[in-house]
């Protein structure tokens, strides 16, 4: 299909409630499979379609092995009270921060095919991180990005390094929301940011919005 582009921290589109869809055509077809292929090509978990420019309440995500889209999606159930995780957005790349998610949700919602679909997701080695990527991608359909529920002082830029014996290790060092803002606008990232090539290009290679 395409790899679309990612709109970053600062684009208005961000911040809006993304309006629900009334009839599953070839164009959502379609833009799930080109949200599928853009998730794949950034090495995301999970991409709502506002980060792609169309406000529209659908997103995609990792449920271990497999992939799901979910059009007009609704948490249903929430358990196992609240826990604490780091998290990362591609639409704010090179960045991560603690957030505290439901543990466990139960999800519901269309498929790409138009078939209701109910699943329960939760953090583990046999789901990875599904349960935080709904809750995530969720708020991206009412305009909310992570960064705004954060845990104060969590907020930091992650660099890539090497240790002692020279494997690849990931370095974080504290940062605020101004200062994202002000390197984003730049179009400068530092070199050894651990973010994927593609949002690098994306940022550093387009004007600001």
């Amino acid at each position: 299909m395409a790899i679309l582009p990612i709109r970053i921290w600062g684009d208005p589109i961000l911040k809006k409630r993304a309006a629900a869809v009334s009839r599953i055509t070839a164009e959502e077809r379609k833009l799930i499979a080109d949200m599928i292929d853009t998730m794949d090509a950034a090495d995301g978990a999970g991409l709502a379609a506002p980060q792609v420019g169309v406000a529209k309440r659908i997103f995609v995500f990792r449920r271990g092995d497999d992939i799901h889209a979910l059009i007009n999606p609704k948490i249903i159930k929430r358990e196992g009270g609240q826990k604490v995780g780091n998290e990362g957005c591609l639409s704010i790349p090179g960045v991560q921060a603690k957030v505290a998610r439901s543990a466990k949700v139960v999800v519901t919602g269309r498929n790409e095919k138009g078939k209701i679909i109910e699943l329960e997701c939760e953090d583990g080695d046999e789901q990875g991180r599904a349960a935080t990527c709904v809750q995530h991608e969720l708020d991206h359909l009412d305009g909310v990005l992570y960064i705004d529920k954060v845990v104060p002082g969590s907020l930091s830029w992650v660099y890539e390094e090497e240790d002692e014996d020279g494997e690849e290790v990931h370095v974080l060092e504290e940062t605020t929301p101004e200062e994202i803002i002000a390197v984003y606008r730049s179009r400068r990232l530092p070199e050894d940011l651990a973010i994927p090539d593609v949002l690098r290009a994306r940022i550093e290679g387009e004007k600001s919005r």
